[in-house]
């Protein structure tokens, strides 16, 4: 619902208001170049055109220049040694041929990018945003100011030097690239421009969270970095990355020599250890400077007209913008590492976040880094406005047959491959007979460990005007979802659930990942639950004569 009780149009519906026969708002045509822009009559919009800055055509160049050096520079220290730098005609000649492509590719390069400057436009009109751009194609793009859902601004550390900004202008519609136009680049005062002139909408008062900076970055949040699954991966990469390197060198050999006589008089096991830890040294000081470029400079503010700002990165400085009456709630997660530091990380619920491909580390949803969990539960209260924040809120534990069930897929988990291992023992070799009792041993423990851990997370409750649900061990989440978000109810028992009285619930919304769940809740009081959170919405389909044993959907 908007703030002024009016229904949202959800996914690709159109707003109610929209006259028969209007196409969908994000649309893409193409054109011949002899026609590239049309006239403010013929569209119905008296904004002047605009271009990008012409500075687009010195970043391309810069780019360009760094590419051929990348090229050029190993080729000549490579044959520094030949007839290269020979007085000889032979090396004079291959020498500029070398330099002359160099020269070329740059040149072509800016060229071809100061014909797409000459002939990309864009404008802002009271109902639309619209972009043409193309050389030979003309491609044109527009889409409905009313529905703009973010304008992000990201620049990268060259972009930067020349206070230059890449604008993303998004619908949130998962439609492929049709959802989003992208001026890259413009200026920094006009990129700041379009985003206060597109997302400057009124908001409804409030006297306990006003205007300004929600939260900041703290120093010392870096010391979860380590913990993240980051860390193994980038220190798994590192030592693929010095054995692909030294193989291109032919020095691949040497390196494995080198390693094997630091470990001349250890044994094998000692010397994998030590490779392990060095390579999550590694992994952890990548990790480190990935926090460092993600999450330097961090503020999450409310700003004038009910707009959320998130701004960070240190070389790659990031601008996400999330108006708040696409907010549904927010999504508290405590991957198993940090949980049990007492941290988490907390995530927006809204409808309209757009995914940017280019980027790896825009995760657009991200409210606030790992820190402590009271400081999440905060500013979770903080972003929705609630005095009372839904995610601390206690939670309604489930029943024992829930943990029943979870203890019996960890034994069946452990069960399985040593039985296997056990029956190849006695048919090929009594080794893995040995290697079957090794793994019982260990992987038992820690399965049943992780079951009592998963039940534990097991929680829901209605709070105010959200249901707060939580499940998960390896990633334990907890979302605080507005209960007039949910559009429909998917409610799940299979044969093994209806014999020990548990069913699921899925919550389903326009929102988010679309569909949040309540894992293994008692059969009528989980129906309650559903019940309650949105009146009238499951009633219908209950079966009141018959125990519930069908699946069960309401939409």
């Amino acid at each position: 619902m908007t703030p002024d009780g009016t229904a949202e149009p959800k996914g690709d519906e159109p707003p109610a208001d929209r006259p028969p026969g209007v196409t969908d708002p994000g649309t893409e045509t193409d054109a011949s170049a002899a026609e590239p822009h049309p006239s403010s009559d013929e569209t119905g919009e008296g904004a002047p055109w605009q271009q990008l800055d012409q500075r687009a055509v010195l970043v391309t160049t810069a780019v360009l220049s760094s590419v051929a050096a990348g090229i050029c520079l190993p080729v000549l220290l490579g044959l520094s040694s030949g007839a290269w730098f020979g007085l000889g005609p032979e090396g004079g000649t291959g020498l500029a041929l070398l330099l002359g492509a160099a020269v070329l590719l740059v040149l072509a390069g800016a060229a071809v990018e100061y014909l797409n400057w000459r002939r990309t436009r864009y404008r802002v009109g009271a109902e639309r945003v619209e972009l043409h751009t193309g050389i030979l194609l003309v491609t044109r793009r527009s889409l409905a100011r009313e529905r703009i859902r973010s304008v992000d601004l990201s620049a990268n550390p060259l972009l930067r030097v020349l206070d230059l900004v890449k604008v993303r202008i998004g619908t949130g519609e998962r439609s492929g690239g049709e959802s989003t136009l992208e001026l890259n680049p413009v200026s920094k005062a006009e990129g700041e421009r379009l985003r206060t002139e597109l997302l400057g909408r009124p908001t409804r008062p409030d006297t306990v969270h006003g205007e300004g900076v929600i939260a900041a970055v703290d120093p010392a949040w870096i010391r979860y970095a380590p913990l993240s699954v980051l860390a193994p991966v980038l220190g798994g990469a590192a030592a693929g990355a010095v054995m692909q390197v030294s193989e291109w060198f032919g020095a691949q050999g040497e390196v494995i020599d080198w390693v094997g006589d630091r470990f001349e008089e250890t044994s094998i096991a000692v010397m994998v250890v030590v490779l392990v830890l060095v390579a999550l040294l590694a992994g952890v000081v990548g990790a480190l400077g990935v926090w460092i470029e993600v999450w330097w400079g961090y503020r999450l503010e409310r700003e004038q007209g009910g707009t959320l700002r998130v701004r960070r990165g240190l070389l790659t400085a990031r601008s996400v913008s999330m108006e708040e009456r696409r907010l549904r709630g927010v999504e508290l997660v405590e991957p198993f590492a940090i949980r049990f530091l007492g941290a988490a990380r907390l995530d927006a619920v809204a409808t309209g976040i757009s995914h940017d491909d280019g980027d790896k580390h825009a995760d657009l949803k991200s409210l606030l880094p790992p820190a402590p969990r009271e400081i999440a539960d905060t500013v979770a209260g903080g972003v929705l406005r609630e005095v009372r924040t839904p995610t601390s809120a206690p939670l309604t534990p489930h029943p024992p047959a829930a943990r029943a069930r979870r203890l019996r897929w960890a034994l069946l988990t452990v069960a399985v491959p040593t039985l296997v291992l056990a029956v190849l023992g006695l048919w090929l070799t009594p080794v893995l007979a040995y290697l079957a009792a090794g793994f019982a041993v260990v992987a038992l423990p820690a399965a049943v460990f992780f079951a009592l851990d998963a039940y534990r997370s097991l929680g829901h409750v209605l709070s105010g005007d959200y249901l707060v649900a939580r499940s998960g061990t390896a990633r334990r989440a907890t979302v605080a979802l507005q209960r007039g978000g949910v559009i429909g109810w998917v409610v799940q028992q299979s044969l093994f659930q209806r014999r020990a009285g548990l069913l699921t619930l899925t919550a389903t919304t326009a929102a988010g990942s679309g569909a949040y769940t309540v894992h293994d809740a008692a059969q009528g009081e989980g129906l309650a639950f559903a019940a309650d959170a949105v009146p009238g919405l499951l009633e219908p389909f209950l079966v009141r004569d018959e125990p519930a044993g069908n699946d069960t959907a309401a939409d």
